[in-house]
C-alpha cells in the first residue's frame, strides 16, 4: 500500500492540473490570442491574421479538456460530441480495404468518382422521390469542405447570410473567417427553433441579406421543420432572389411521426450540403456531398482544383460501399431512439426536464436555467465533480446559451444511464438558483 502512495499522489495531482485546465480554457483563443500579439509586437513579427480570431469550437475544447481528465486516470462519460458510438458499415470498411490492398490510391476527379456520384442522386431517387443529375452532385470534404465551397462560390466578401440561432457553431465561424457576415435569427420553443419565412423576410428589410443557410433536423435541438414550414423558407428564398442552402446532414436521423424532407422538393436550385459522417457512422473518413445549380459547377471545381485537389480516395470508395450498409444502419438508429427514450424520460427525473422534444438528429437541447446562469461554468462542474462531458449551449447560440446545455445521445446505452446516475447524484448537491 505505502509503495502505492507516490503513484497516486501523481495521478491525483495530475486530475486536478486538468480540471483546472478545464475551468480556464474554454473559450480561452481570444485571451490566449491577444497575449501572443503583445508577445509578437514586442519582438516585431509577424502576427496571425484577424479573420482566424473567430470563436472557439466549445465542443470540441470539451472534448479535449474531457481527454486531458482520461490521461490523468479518470474516467469520463462522453456525451458532448455529435460521434456515433458505431463504426461505419460493413460494406464500407472492406471496400477501403481492398482498395488499399491493390496498393495505388489516386487523385479523382475534383467533383468526385462519378460512379459515387450517380450513387449519390440514386438516393434522393428511392429516398425523396427528387431526380437529381449526378453531373449536379459534388463529393466534398465532409459538409465542413461543403460550407467552404459553397460560401466561396455563392458570396463576396461582406455580403450577409442569415443563419438561425440557436444553430451549428462552425456556420457563423467558417462564413467570418471568409470575410462574411453571418446575420443570426434567433428562434424559440414558440417557432420550435424553426426559421421562418416572416422571420427572414424581416431580416432582409432591415439590411440585404445574400443568402440563407438551415438545417433539418437540427443541431442542437433535434427539430424537425415539417414539410411546410420548410416550403415556407424555400419560397421565401425564392422570393427575395438569395441564395438557399439546406444543412441535410442528419437526414436518415429521425425518431417521430414527421419525416424529413429535402429541400429541393420545393426549390430546384437549392443548395444541399449533406454528408456520410451522421447516418453512416463514418465522421473521421472526412466525406460529403453538395447538390448545386448547373451554374455553380464550374466555379466549384475551380475552387475544389486549388483548394484540395481532390477529396481522398479511399474515403469515397468506402462512401460508394456504405450504401449496401443502410439496413445495418437502420439497426444503429434504432439504438439511438433506445437513448432517446432513455433521455426523455430520465432527464425529468433528475431535473433537466426542459427540453424540445427531440424529433430527429441525436441531441437534447436543455434549459438549465434553473440550475445556472452560466451553462459556461455548469459544463465545467460536470466534467469536474460528475465526470460527464457535455457543451454548453453559448456554443450553438452566444446570446441565450448561458442557459443551456447540450447532451449527446450518440453513445451507447450504458453511456445514457451511466450520466443520468451521475449528473443525478451531482444535481443532488447543488441547490437551484432562487
Amino acid at each position: 500500500m505505502t509503495s502505492d502512495v507516490p503513484h497516486r499522489m501523481k495521478r491525483e495531482s495530475g486530475a486536478v492540473n486538468a480540471i483546472r485546465r478545464v475551468q480556464t480554457n474554454w473559450g480561452s483563443s481570444m485571451s490566449d490570442r491577444n497575449n501572443s500579439n503583445l508577445t509578437s509586437v514586442a519582438r516585431k513579427q509577424p502576427q496571425p491574421s484577424r479573420r482566424s480570431a473567430v470563436d472557439a469550437f466549445i465542443v470540441m475544447d470539451v472534448m479535449s479538456a474531457a481527454a486531458q481528465l482520461e490521461q490523468s486516470g479518470v474516467s469520463v462519460t462522453h456525451m458532448e460530441v455529435g460521434q456515433p458510438g458505431h463504426p461505419a458499415p460493413r460494406a464500407a470498411r472492406d471496400a477501403a480495404i481492398r482498395a488499399l490492398e491493390q496498393g495505388r490510391v489516386p487523385y479523382t476527379e475534383a467533383l468526385g468518382m462519378p460512379v459515387l456520384r450517380s450513387r449519390i442522386a440514386q438516393h434522393y431517387r428511392e429516398s425523396y422521390g427528387v431526380d437529381v443529375q449526378p453531373d449536379r452532385i459534388v463529393v466534398t470534404t465532409g459538409s465542413s469542405g461543403g460550407f467552404i465551397l459553397a460560401f466561396l462560390s455563392m458570396f463576396e466578401v461582406g455580403d450577409r447570410v442569415a443563419i438561425p440561432m440557436p444553430g451549428y457553431p462552425a456556420y457563423r465561424n467558417i462564413l467570418k473567417a471568409l470575410g462574411l457576415v453571418p446575420v443570426e435569427i434567433a428562434t424559440g420553443a414558440d417557432t420550435r427553433f424553426a426559421l421562418s419565412g416572416a422571420a427572414l423576410r424581416k431580416a432582409h428589410a432591415e439590411a440585404p441579406i445574400k443568402g440563407v443557410l438551415f438545417m433539418s433536423p437540427a443541431n442542437p435541438t433535434g427539430v424537425v421543420m415539417p414539410p411546410e414550414a420548410l416550403k415556407d423558407v424555400c419560397d421565401t428564398a425564392e422570393e427575395l432572389g438569395i441564395w438557399c442552402i439546406s444543412d441535410e446532414i442528419y437526414h436518415g436521423l429521425t425518431y417521430s411521426d414527421v419525416k424529413e424532407q429535402t429541400a429541393l422538393a420545393f426549390h430546384p436550385d437549392a443548395v444541399i450540403i449533406n454528408s456520410f459522417s451522421k447516418f453512416f457512422c463514418m465522421t473521421g473518413w472526412r466525406i460529403g456531398w453538395m447538390v448545386v445549380p448547373e451554374r455553380l459547377l464550374r466555379p466549384i471545381e475551380r475552387l475544389q482544383q486549388n483548394l484540395s485537389i481532390s477529396v481522398p480516395y479511399l474515403s469515397q470508395i468506402a462512401a460508394h460501399a456504405a450504401f449496401e450498409g443502410t439496413a445495418e444502419m437502420q439497426e444503429v438508429k434504432a439504438s439511438y431512439a433506445r437513448n432517446r427514450a432513455l433521455l426523455m424520460e430520465g432527464l425529468p427525473k433528475i431535473g433537466l426536464g426542459r427540453f424540445m422534444p427531440m424529433d430527429g438528429a441525436f441531441y437534447a437541447y436543455v434549459d438549465v436555467s434553473q440550475w445556472t446562469n452560466d451553462s459556461r461554468a455548469f459544463c465545467a462542474d460536470a466534467l469536474k465533480q460528475a465526470h460527464v462531458a457535455i457543451t454548453p449551449g453559448l456554443d450553438f447560440d452566444p446570446v441565450e446559451g448561458h442557459r443551456t446545455i447540450r447532451i449527446s445521445f450518440a453513445g451507447t446505452e450504458q453511456d445514457m444511464k451511466d450520466t443520468l446516475e451521475q449528473l443525478g447524484s451531482w444535481l443532488k448537491k447543488r441547490k437551484p438558483l432562487a
